[in-house]
């Protein structure tokens, strides 16, 4: 797993953990789960989930030696407060903590967990605030979506201080290379032929 620095960020732990492993599963339903759980993948960015379900799908992905981050804001039963961060940190081995809001990241930085602060860039003023959202929110990394976009990729990799993650629509080793030569540390993708790379 993860381990977390006197500092209360898990930043340099995960900027290895990603260096190594430059491919994240996103695991977006059951089916997924059982294939990422046979996958080489070390890291999963868990994107479903329940009250009733998020304690034993962490336990079992930390079983199979998987660091797991978990999207706070797709969590069934929790309502996006920060007391869900408090939750995954105490109820669970969770690493961290994904969402695109800011007061969610700053939560799951303050209590010690990764911390990956998710922006969908759909347009220009999307990605104009994105770099003050960052220092606002204190994220350890940031997710961009659709993670396909290299020009966009070398953008905010040029305006962010910390390590970036280009997930949706990497959908071949195509996608994977020119992300990571755009200046991404790792993609995060759903599809499980990108998992075996």
């Amino acid at each position: 797993g993860l381990g977390v620095s006197t500092e209360g960020s898990a930043v340099p732990e995960m900027s290895r953990v990603l260096e190594e492993h430059p491919v994240v599963a996103s695991v977006k339903d059951d089916e997924d789960f059982r294939a990422v759980l046979r996958s080489d993948c070390a890291v999963v960015f868990l994107l479903y989930g329940s009250l009733l379900t998020i304690e034993q799908q962490v336990a079992e992905l930390k079983r199979h030696g998987k660091a797991v981050l978990v999207n706070v804001d797709l969590l069934e039963g929790f309502g996006g407060r920060e007391v869900v961060v408090e939750y995954l940190r105490q109820r669970t081995a969770a690493d961290g903590v994904l969402s695109s809001k800011a007061h969610m990241v700053r939560a799951a930085r303050e209590a010690g967990m990764h911390a990956v602060h998710r922006f969908f860039l759909i347009d220009s003023l999307s990605y104009r605030n994105l770099a003050r959202q960052v220092r606002l929110s204190r994220a350890d990394s940031v997710e961009i979506l659709p993670g396909c976009m290299p020009r966009v990729i070398g953008w905010v990799v040029a305006d962010i201080e910390v390590p970036l993650i280009a997930g949706g629509l990497v959908c071949d080793r195509e996608d994977v290379f020119a992300a990571l030569k755009a200046g991404a540390a790792a993609v995060a993708s759903s599809n499980h032929e990108v998992w075996e790379m």
